[in-house]
Formats: C-alpha cells, structure tokens, sequence
C-alpha cells in the first residue's frame, strides 16, 4: 500500500478542511496516509526566562513519517512550507507545496489546480527538485545549546530595539573579519529572495552552491553582500554586551550571549520539493517579484513607424 502524508497549517480554517477532504480521497484510493500539523515544524520563541528554546534536528519529524512515503502535501504559506522542510527533511520525503496563502513563493500550485496536482503525484507524474538547507548550531564551549535546520535564512541581531551590533565572522579557514551592523544575514540560494533580498544582497538561483553573508544596514562602506562556497562553515563569535536574539527562517531561535559561539554549515538533509513541471526559477521571479519586467510600457494601441 502506497503511503502518503499532509501537513497543513492549523491556524487557517481552510487548510484543514482541505487537509480532511485530501485524506479521505487518498484512503479511498488505496493510500496509508498521515496527516500532521506544520506547527511541529515551528521553533520555539527565546525569552529572557527561557532563553534557549532546544530543538533537535531530528526530533521534529511527526509521527508515522518515514523515508517509506512517496510525497507529503503541504497546505499553507511559505512559513509552513519552511516548517513542513524541518519536519520531514530528515527522512528525505518530497514535498507537494499547495498555496493558501498570500504570495507562496515557495509553493508549487494552488488550491484550485489541487485535483490535478495530486492525480499527477499519485502516478509519479513529477521531478523532484533539491533545495540546499543550512544545519545552524549554537555552542558554549564545546556544548550544543541549540540546533535547528534552515531552509531560507539565519539572522542575528539586537532586540527589542535595533542598534550597532558588532561581530567576529570566520568563514571557513580564512582570516576572521570584523563587521558593525545592525545585524547579519547568512542565507542559502533558497533564502536569497527573503530577507537577504530585502537587505540588499543579491538573487542566487537555487542550484548554485554557495551561500552569502549579508550585512544588515552596515556601518561602513565597505562591508557588503559576500557570496562564498557552500564547503566552507561560517562561525560567528558575537561581542554585543548583554546579547543578542537569533532568528532561523523568521521563527524561532534563542539568545546569544558575549561567550557563545553560532556556526553553520551546509547540511546534510536538504530539501525535496515535488515539481510538476520542469522547474523555472525566472518565470517564478517574474510572477512573484515582477523581475525582468519592461520597464517602459510597451504601447499595443498606437501603430509605431
């Protein structure tokens, strides 16, 4: 018997009402089929009484989701497709991305092509994309406080109120440079049309192998977006006094203090996401961001010599 799961955002009506539906016709055509919320797929807040929220990596795959499945259905948002990555990365299932959402930049089709989506996973009718993830570590001494996989993003900075950071980044064997910012952004290719966009680095197509450092609002000319390869490990030893806040894929995360130590490095796992027709990552920028558009409006209704 084929097995299959749903993971569905909880917190909106029409995702489980769907997610209900999507499973009796699965059981009904011959499936063993899990369903889960993506909320177990989210990390815990940090507060100053519980400052370190753990969540390891491969504690957060639900239950009866295994590297048996053919494909997941994801109903929700972008966020819940980067909790559904940290849900089942571990186990290698390919992810069907259904958008309810608003700009589902991450989601392969939408509810109204729902049907035919799912007839095509049902006979195999897809590729499969992989998507590099980041393994994001926080050490004291040689202890692991807290760990988290990370599909778009990992962001260090000040809270509540944004100010100059300062920062010692080692990336791989090189020497150690010294930023001053407001905070810093490391990002995979994935993550290069989130905040790292926003910040001002640049767009990386997702096969790339790299990963950029990007300096939010920096306090110097010089220091800028750098691209680097994705065989090189990032440290970042923070020297901000009382701490700072540490946010992966904009949930989650814990304080760092003065004597902590943040790595990454490429992870092992990466995301899988199902594709039902070959993927075409400038069409999505264009649709989504409007990138490559004309900027002058061609005219149709004037006759040009």
């Amino acid at each position: 018997m084929p097995k299959a799961g749903i993971i569905y955002n909880d917190v909106k009506p029409i995702a489980g009402r769907v997610a209900i539906e999507l499973k009796d016709k699965l059981t009904a055509a011959g499936w063993n089929v899990c369903i889960t919320s993506s909320i177990g797929g989210i990390l815990g807040y940090p507060n100053p009484e519980s400052p370190v929220c753990h969540t390891p990596i491969d504690g957060l795959t639900p239950p009866g989701f295994d590297s048996d499945m053919e494909f997941a259905v994801v109903l929700g948002g972008d966020g819940t497709v980067l909790a559904a990555s940290r849900q089942v990365a571990p186990c290698g299932i390919p992810l069907l991305t259904v958008n309810t959402g608003h700009m589902g930049f991450l989601t392969e089709t939408f509810l109204n092509q729902l049907p035919q989506a799912l007839e095509q996973a049902m006979a195999g009718e897809y590729e499969i994309e992989e998507r590099a993830m980041l393994t994001v570590k926080v050490f004291r001494d040689d202890s692991v406080l807290w760990e988290a996989l990370c599909l778009n993003e990992m962001v260090l900075h000040r809270e509540p109120l944004t100010s100059m950071c300062h920062f010692e980044i080692a990336i791989g064997r090189h020497a150690p440079v010294d930023i001053a910012a407001d905070g810093v952004i490391v990002s995979t290719p994935t993550g290069s049309t989130a905040y790292s966009l926003s910040a001002g680095g640049p767009v990386v197509t997702p096969g790339v192998p790299v990963l950029q450092l990007v300096p939010i609002c920096p306090h110097s000319l010089a220091s800028r977006a750098l691209v680097f390869p994705d065989t090189e490990s990032v440290n970042i030893y923070p020297v901000n006094i009382p701490r700072l806040v540490m946010v992966v894929d904009g949930n989650g995360g814990c304080y760092i203090l003065p004597e902590d130590r943040v790595y990454m490095e490429r992870s092992q796992y990466s995301a899988r996401f199902l594709r039902l027709q070959p993927p075409e990552f400038f069409r999505i920028l264009r649709e989504k961001l409007g990138w490559g558009l004309p900027h002058i409006a061609k005219p149709t209704s004037v006759e040009l010599p």
